[in-house]
């Protein structure tokens, strides 16, 4: 019998990009790929990008460049990229690295089978009219007692500096009925905690009894499914949180007490420049409003500093916002201009003083972390196991609140919930002991 052929990913980006890196893994696995962690092995290379982060092209390009002695060697070496910088500048791509066969965006990737099979460079960045996961294989192998779910794709925000609505297309929403499936499919091979994606995750609005439900009615459903502990969600618009998803996080006990809520900037000069559509105001109620029905809520950001126009006085007012919600974490970015998004057109603070504003606003998170960590010591909270730790004995998992745990727990096995006091706090970790 033949040695099956090899697949290497490397995921850019998000937990949506995981997501797709996966689902893509299972699709080449039913053509008899199997994955492979040594890109020297592999007899095709994905690279799935991400067009968020800062300098995303120049990364790509700068992978693609330590590809080709590997290309050189092999010709019959499969090189794809996918994702939204795939999306977003395939023709590019292709012009300036020969060496890819593939390209292919995050809404045609249940056809890269196809893309495979067939002779000479292929490119295929349509929105095509099929829903995508209706034509994606059964979930496969599952990497612990914790895994995504994509519930919703794309966004109508077109907030002026992002490129999603542009790479990811508009908002869909998966119906329910096939993410109750995939949900009941997942916990019957072990998986206890879910994390719900989606560009815009809150505005979900998929299809099931009696019309659209919301994210909050959806959460309710999912927590009826026997052996599903725990509930996550993100990435959410302030502008989306309706009463009953506010609700829900006071009284659907296996919604943790987490919230990833992108706020941008404490300016509402900047917020109007951005579109983000509300202002810091609004922002802190919604907050005293999720605090109220769960007071030890951990709350997480995205924060850009330096973007056009951004004064010293705007700045301010993000640390402000900063210090008056109090972050358990936070991803924190310097400005960088999206080609083809509105912000692009216009001229970027200068780069020294976007680096200075970034340090200081690092610096505060940083702090707000570490005492959010601090004060954990001497609780007890739950911890789903995910792997063994370095040291004997040891367990790793994550805290009801998303904070990663090392547990004292010579008899603790992977997939087991349990409750742990916490005796120490690190720089990105606490320290545990079982106490049941």
């Amino acid at each position: 019998m033949s040695e099956p052929k090899k697949l290497f990913i490397k995921t850019y980006g998000c937990q949506m990009n995981v997501y797709d890196s996966e689902r893509m893994a299972e699709a080449m696995g039913a053509e008899g790929y199997v994955t492979t962690e040594v890109v020297e092995d592999a007899d095709m290379v994905l690279l799935n990008t991400c067009h968020i982060r800062e300098k995303a092209s120049e990364k790509l390009f700068s992978d693609l460049g330590r590809l080709r002695p590997l290309k050189d060697a092999r010709p019959d070496l499969k090189i794809g990229v996918a994702g939204c910088v795939a999306q977003a500048e395939g023709a590019e791509i292709q012009r300036r690295m020969p060496l890819v066969d593939i390209v292919v965006g995050p809404q045609a990737y249940h056809r890269l089978p196809a893309l495979v099979r067939a002779k000479g460079p292929q490119v295929d960045t349509d929105f095509p009219p099929e829903d995508k996961f209706d034509h994606l294989p059964e979930r496969r192998a599952l990497r612990g007692p914790t895994a995504f779910l994509t519930v919703q794709e794309g966004c109508d925000k077109f907030c002026a500096f992002c490129v999603v609505p542009y790479t990811r297309g508009a908002e869909v929403s998966r119906p329910v009925a096939r993410i109750l499936s995939e949900a009941r499919d997942l916990v019957s091979r072990g998986v206890r905690e879910i994390t719900l994606l989606g560009q815009n995750v809150n505005g979900y609005h998929g299809e099931g009894v009696g019309g659209a439900w919301t994210l909050g009615r959806l959460i309710r459903a999912l927590a009826d499914v026997d052996g599903l502990d725990r509930i996550r969600y993100m990435t959410s618009h302030p502008n989306d949180m309706d009463d009953d998803l506010i609700a829900a996080h006071g009284d659907v006990p296996q919604l943790m007490p987490y919230l990833h809520l992108p706020v941008q900037s404490g300016s509402d000069a900047v917020l109007k420049a951005m579109n983000r559509k509300h202002t810091r105001d609004q922002y802190l109620r919604l907050i005293d409003r999720f605090r109220s029905v769960r007071p030890d809520l951990l709350l997480s950001s995205d924060f850009i500093v330096g973007f056009p126009g951004e004064s010293d006085a705007d700045f301010f007012d993000t640390l402000d916002l900063i210090r008056q919600v109090g972050f358990g974490q936070a991803f924190t970015f310097k400005y960088s201009a999206r080609p083809g998004t509105p912000a692009a057109e216009k001229a970027p603070v200068e780069a020294a003083v976007a680096d200075e504003r970034l340090q200081v606003l690092q610096t505060l998170i940083t702090e707000q972390q570490r005492a959010g960590q601090q004060a954990m010591v001497g609780r007890d909270v739950g911890v789903l196991y995910e792997k063994s730790g370095r040291q004997p004995g040891q367990m790793v998992g994550k805290s009801d609140h998303l904070h990663a745990v090392h547990v004292d727990d010579p008899v603790g096995k992977v997939g087991e919930l349990v409750r742990v006091r916490v005796l120490a706090s690190g720089s990105n970790s606490l320290s545990a002991v079982r106490i049941s």
